[in-house]
């Protein structure tokens, strides 16, 4: 597979998910645009084909005029992952407006912005692959994070619409659903549990590695080769498929 010559852009780009693919597309000679709102970890992940852009996915002008200026800079977009995301667990009766709205700005309108905004570039050409970085989470619902769950679900709906309307089009739409992968969040998530219930570290972190039946965190790499395999021609018949990548998880 080659990318040479296309543009990508890879939103929360600078660790994780985001870095892992951007990393793989890079070294199949795309141009890749990485997003986040801390400009300096982008800027240590950037190398000659992964570019840095400061950007808040839950701020509409942000996006607005982040993307127009990563097409000014390197072209039509025609790889959108749309990976920025937050997550956090909570009881729904403990769960305030502010806590609600934060997940959706991020989880759900920043998705349909960072999409929204590529395609107006993407249509103009004859090849494009959109994919959003979503969730197990989002198949099923997960005890003790009822608003995650609820982005989650959302954007895997978007992406089915999506794909019923550019069904004869040279574009895909599909969601890459992982369960716990060994990134950053997970510490956080630890964090979290520990307060929530009072259990140890290794308890906290048992817990996580509990959901994955093949027992062990999931790689960034290992998600990072499911979008690959999105992005190459023989996975143009793939479409408005939620492609789990979840050790077994059902």
């Amino acid at each position: 597979m080659s990318l040479n010559g296309k543009h990508a852009l890879v939103t929360g780009g600078g660790t994780g998910i985001g870095l892992a693919i951007a990393q793989a597309l890079a070294a199949e000679g795309a141009h890749v645009t990485i997003t986040g709102r801390r400009l300096e970890v982008l800027q240590d992940a950037a190398t000659d084909n992964i570019h840095p852009l400061a950007m808040d996915v839950a701020e509409e002008a942000s996006v607005v005029d982040g993307v127009a200026a990563a097409v000014a800079a390197r072209g039509p977009i025609q790889i959108c992952v749309a990976n920025a995301g937050i997550a956090e667990g909570r009881a729904l009766h403990k769960t305030d407006m502010a806590f609600w709205r934060n997940m959706m700005s991020i989880n759900i309108d920043g998705v349909f912005l960072t999409i929204r905004e590529s395609l107006k570039s993407m249509n103009q050409t004859d090849w494009g692959r959109v994919m959003v970085i979503s969730s197990i989470a989002g198949l099923r619902g997960l005890k003790g994070g009822p608003a995650y769950s609820t982005s989650k679900h959302a954007v895997n709906g978007m992406i089915k619409s999506l794909a019923a309307d550019y069904a004869r089009k040279p574009i895909t739409f599909n969601s890459i659903c992982p369960a716990y992968v060994e990134t950053a969040i997970i510490d956080q998530n630890i964090e979290s549990i520990m307060a929530r219930t009072g259990c140890t570290e290794e308890e906290a972190r048992h817990m996580m590695v509990g959901v994955n039946p093949h027992g062990r965190l999931i790689k960034p790499e290992e998600v990072a080769h499911a979008a690959m395999y999105l992005c190459s021609d023989l996975a143009d018949s793939v479409r408005g498929q939620m492609v789990q990548v979840s050790g077994g998880e059902m």
